[in-house]
């Protein structure tokens, strides 16, 4: 566990008129893994204790942790904080700051009713969660992740007779589930200029109103089925929630073409993953990306670490060394904006 406190951060902190609350990043080196990260901002701010692990799971060590320090402000990245362990902390703790954009991990009604804010971080990632959509829609097109492990098995028949399909992005169509949020709007960025049509599925029939999108002809809004009868390419960029949770399942899947791809960077219970299992097993699909899972990692004898059609990734959508500056940075925003008096991205 290290203090931050620095000449540096001292110096700017001096520089401005505002109080400077303690503060605990109760798993740090899930944001700062490699060590490089600037954490001047969250430093100049606050009293900030980093407790270097990438995660605490014992409901004892989270609360021996916060009683320790009696922090006014507790940081947390994709760290559960039980119920039972809100209900233990101390009175001192006023916000939780969640270093990212979902806060599933958190209990926020038990948390409005104990006077704590829980704030979050919706945009950090905007770009880097794009691109790795888009990653993998480049990747599938060409089988570079087929041909890439023909070759670690030294199977290099495909230099002699071809084997796999691939094709232009140009012309095929993406659709999005949560396409037209800030997410699936830079998606659209990257998408639109290769060429392909994009479409994304509203309950309402129509793109919200002053959408940047909603008036351009290569972008329709179609219905939630149609979307997976339709796609190409299939991307999950919706919150997970009581309605989204499960949402994508067998169901869904087998409304798919053969030939397409499935990919998740937003939540891994969105997906019903045993039952995209089954599905891939029986190759229904051509092939699925999944940066998250249901469980991260999956268990070690869970059947989709082997499936040949399914390609992981351990959610490194938001770990670009730039995305993660900025969400350190934007967690500072949110505690200044608390410091001040004018509470920013509050969920609760």
């Amino acid at each position: 566990m290290q203090p931050v406190q620095t000449q540096k951060t001292m110096s700017f902190a001096a520089t401005r008129a505002l109080r400077r609350p303690t503060a605990i990043f109760l798993n740090s080196s899930r944001l700062n893994y490699d060590n490089k990260l600037d954490f001047t901002r969250l430093a100049s701010l606050t009293d900030l204790v980093c407790n270097e692990v990438d995660n605490v799971t014992s409901v004892n060590e989270i609360i021996s942790l916060v009683q320790k320090h009696q922090p006014e402000i507790v940081i947390t990245k994709e760290m559960a904080v039980p119920t039972q362990v809100l209900e233990a902390f101390p009175s001192s703790v006023k916000l939780i700051c969640e270093a990212g954009t979902g806060y599933n991990n958190i209990p926020i009604k038990l948390a409005r009713e104990r006077g704590i804010s829980v704030a979050n971080i919706p945009t950090y990632s905007n770009e880097g969660v794009a691109h790795m959509v888009i990653t993998f829609i480049m990747n599938f097109s060409a089988a570079i992740f087929d041909q890439a492990r023909m070759l670690h098995n030294n199977d290099r028949s495909n230099f002699t007779v071809f084997q796999h399909p691939i094709y232009e992005i140009t012309g095929k169509t993406l659709g999005m589930i949560g396409g037209s949020g800030t997410i699936g709007t830079c998606v659209a960025d990257v998408a639109l200029p290769l060429g392909m049509n994009v479409i994304i599925s509203s309950r309402s029939g129509k793109l919200p109103k002053g959408h940047k999108y909603e008036k351009d002809p290569r972008v329709r809004v179609v219905s939630f089925d149609d979307l997976f009868r339709q796609a190409d390419f299939v991307s999950i960029n919706c919150p997970l929630n009581s309605e989204t949770r499960h949402s994508v399942g067998a169901r869904e899947i087998r409304m798919m073409k053969p030939t397409a791809f499935l990919i998740n960077t937003a939540r891994g219970a969105i997906i019903h993953e045993s039952e995209l299992v089954e599905c891939m097993k029986e190759r229904v699909i051509a092939g699925a990306g999944l940066d998250v899972q249901e469980t991260e990692p999956p268990a070690e004898d869970s059947e989709i670490w082997n499936l040949d059609n399914v390609f992981l990734t351990p959610h490194i959508g938001w770990r670009r060394i730039e995305t993660r500056q900025r969400l350190c940075d934007m967690t500072g925003d949110n505690i200044e904006s608390y410091v001040k008096g004018d509470m920013k991205n509050v969920v609760n």
